[in-house]
């Protein structure tokens, strides 16, 4: 019989992020669905009664928790130390947890301590006869593999956005604290603080429910035959200000600069979208002035309403890979989207 561990680490407030109830929502029904399964749910953080109660009633048959000032901030030798003691004391075969940066870095070191396995970018959980088999991707998600594994514990780290959080009310739950010995050793690395963009300049947003993806026609010559890069940086980022939209590049835009040519001062890599870039999951995307070649489809298989806006009723974009193609200029189209988009923001 298997035991089901969740693990999920706590947000500053004490909370749980939608990463984390996501995979709260994959673990419960891999329980279900492989009958004679335990859940267990293994909290981290400074403090973890908040988000106990918040899932109390998930139905786990325990709420294991490791506490404290020293489990606060992401670390890697204490939350590996963290991660192995409520293995241990779950006795887990399975492990569910949300790929957020903190435990993509420390799983794979606590899978061989404790002699088990590790996969990533796991987007779907399957229970026949009895036995698990995970989706994951490999290159860039362009391969889909269906995987099962005898080795035990096996951890499963699950890609936010690809099941559907766990939704209930509040309850209370008995949390059993399990203590974890920290010598000096382990503490040598020291959070100092926190630095982060200003609100407005934040581009990347992975919980926001549109996706902008801005091309290199945004820094080509228009139809006056000049360019307008400076009106182009006003109009995406007031966009971005008024729909709280995450920004997304085509490969060829940020590679722009090192071409020598004009640029949007506010693009890196880390927007980029497909082609070696990200493979994002919003509810919705808009690919505003883009080519739409076969490496934004595999960029954008994971968003759900696809549109575009494109002078080219030809491009590649429009046959097959956009749900909705505005045939028109993007710089009047963005224009006006914000001025009603300002009207109602005033108006509210």
């Amino acid at each position: 019989m298997e035991t089901i561990l969740f693990l999920a680490h706590t947000e500053a407030d004490g909370s749980l992020a939608q990463a984390a109830l996501e995979a709260l929502g994959a673990a419960k029904t891999l329980a279900l669905n492989l009958g004679q399964a335990n859940l267990v749910a293994g909290l981290v953080g400074e403090q973890v009664q908040r988000a106990a109660d918040r899932i109390a009633a998930s139905g786990p048959a325990r709420f294991l928790g490791v506490t404290g000032a020293d489990f606060a901030q992401s670390r890697y030798a204490t939350d590996a130390a963290a991660v192995e003691a409520l293995c241990q004391a779950a006795q887990a075969t399975l492990v569910i947890a949300p790929a957020t940066s903190r435990w993509n870095r420390v799983l794979a070191g606590v899978a061989q301590r404790l002699g088990g396995r590790v996969d990533t970018h796991v987007t779907g959980l399957a229970a026949a006869a009895g036995a698990l088999s995970i989706n994951r991707w490999y290159y860039r998600q362009r391969l889909e593999a269906v995987l099962q594994r005898d080795q035990r514990p096996w951890f499963i780290l699950v890609d936010p956005g690809s099941h559907t959080p766990w939704q209930a009310q509040a309850g209370a739950a008995r949390v059993e604290t399990i203590p974890v010995s920290l010598p000096d050793a382990l503490k040598r690395t020291i959070v100092l603080g926190l630095r982060e963009p200003a609100g407005e300049a934040q581009t990347i947003r992975p919980d926001a429910a549109l996706l902008f993806v801005a091309g290199a026609g945004w820094t080509k010559k228009q139809a006056d035959g000049r360019t307008h890069v400076k009106e182009a940086e006003k109009l995406i980022l007031d966009c971005l200000k008024l729909t709280r939209a995450s920004l997304g590049s085509s490969k060829s835009l940020v590679d722009l600069g090192s071409e020598g040519q004009a640029v949007l001062p506010f693009l890196t890599h880390l927007n980029q979208v497909g082609q070696t870039g990200s493979t994002p999951r919003h509810p919705k995307g808009l690919a505003t002035c883009c080519h739409g070649e076969e490496p934004h489809a595999v960029g954008w298989r994971f968003i759900n309403e696809r549109r575009a806006i494109n002078l080219d009723p030809n491009c590649g974009w429009a046959h097959g890979k956009a749900d909705v193609l505005y045939v028109a200029d993007a710089f009047a189209v963005v224009a006006k989207v914000n001025e009603l988009l300002a009207q109602g923001s005033s108006k509210s």
